[in-house]
């Protein structure tokens, strides 16, 4: 049966809700596979994927039938006790990765400070309180707690809030000299993006990586990759740390975990878990019977050779079309990313204007992103049809070609 509800406009937003959001002119109101229609019933082609969240598009039916199976079974229980759909996600998590443990919780940020909190609680345990210190990229991005936004090396997100979290040191991403020259028997965690998303669509080269790991292990620190937006497919593998033949310590995933609902989880080893002991860390939500069934589709889904090899064909037809599109108008030259996180770097004349692009995209039907004011992002679904990738990029032709001659 179908509820009734009250009338909502997008002026609404500005009447009622806290405003550390700008979001769009139009209202999304329904969405399948990649496309998405508004209040007004225009329909757009979604090559943002609520920023590389919905895995599998729109209402994919799968997660559908998982969700309301499991809504007619279990909703919550809390983790005074556990639950199925948590031991079989978890399970499979540990089966297809280099993790022997997992922790649920609902936000790649939680998932971060779980991470942060276990690499101290371990250097803690292990060498004592000196060996606290954690060293992370400027530019990056691990969520939005007081904790994660210090670890993240952007002040305009961690500034104007009282005193950060100490012992938190950022050096340039891709520079190993910068980092051995950082790292010393104080340091506990050294965290990285294998890509930085929202710093830029910018791919580690695997010798980073590689000296990262080897610095780590040199000085007793652990490694921690935050794969809240390279996770679950959107590289091509499973994980980005899986392209690169380099193991972390801890990892994080979220976003496409739950191909659009919220969860997240840490992944670690048995030795390093066991450090997190009944009432050291935890959450009223993390590891939902809900959440955690539609998580276990999406991985039955998306950790198959037929989506993964299907990512990097994707990923070469975008490719392929953008950087024609970047020289014929003359906007980015660059397209870098891996499988279906891309990015085109906007050129000197088109420096700052991110913004100005994805307006351009959305008046001709187009969702896109962007990752800092140079950077025009796609984060579509992985099982994007290739009609779509043809029609969205057509849509984004159109963008550009206005945009250029005004």
């Amino acid at each position: 049966m179908s509820v009734q509800h009250d009338a909502v406009q997008r002026a609404d937003f500005d009447q009622f809700m806290v405003p550390n959001y700008a979001p769009a002119a139009f209202v999304p109101v329904r969405g399948l596979g990649s496309r998405v229609w508004d209040q007004s019933g225009r329909e757009l082609i979604d090559f943002a994927g609520g920023i590389a969240v919905n895995v599998l598009g729109h209402c994919h039916p799968a997660l559908v039938a998982a969700l309301t199976e499991q809504a007619n079974t279990l909703w919550h229980i809390s983790n005074v006790f556990t639950n199925e759909p948590t031991l079989r996600l978890g399970k499979k998590l540990v089966e297809a990765t280099f993790a022997e443990r997992v922790f649920f919780c609902n936000s790649g940020a939680e998932a971060n400070e779980a991470a942060f909190k276990l690499a101290r609680r371990v250097a803690h345990d292990r060498f004592g309180p000196e060996k606290h210190e954690i060293i992370a990229a400027t530019n990056s991005f691990h969520g939005r707690t007081l904790f994660t936004v210090s670890v993240g090396g952007q002040p305009k997100y961690s500034d104007g809030f009282g005193p950060k979290i100490q012992g938190i040191t950022h050096v340039p991403y891709n520079d190993l000299d910068a980092l051995k020259a950082a790292i010393s028997d104080k340091t506990c965690a050294v965290v990285l993006e294998p890509i930085q998303g929202e710093g830029g669509v910018l791919p580690a080269d695997k010798a980073y990586l590689e000296g990262a790991r080897e610095l780590c292990n040199a000085h007793n620190a652990l490694l921690v990759f935050d794969e809240v937006q390279s996770g679950m497919g959107r590289t091509g593998e499973l994980f980005a740390y899986m392209n690169y033949g380099v193991v972390p310590d801890i990892l994080s995933s979220a976003k496409s975990l739950g191909g659009g609902f919220p969860i997240a989880a840490m992944l670690t080893t048995t030795d390093l878990a066991k450090h997190f002991s009944p009432g050291t860390h935890g959450t009223t939500y993390g590891g939902n019977p809900l959440a955690c069934a539609v998580g276990e589709a999406v991985l039955d889904i998306v950790n198959t050779r037929q989506t993964l090899d299907g990512v990097k064909a994707k990923s070469e037809q975008f490719k392929t079309r953008l950087e024609a599109l970047g020289k014929q108008y003359g906007l980015f030259e660059q397209v870098r990313g891996m499988g279906l996180l891309l990015g085109c770097v906007l050129n000197d004349a088109w420096k700052g204007k991110a913004k100005q692009v994805l307006d351009a995209a959305t008046a001709e039907g187009l969702m896109i992103l962007q990752a800092g004011p140079d950077v025009v992002r796609f984060a579509p679904s992985l099982v994007v049809e290739e009609s779509d990738i043809d029609e969205g990029l057509a849509r984004f032709e159109r963008a550009l070609s206005k945009l250029t001659a005004a």
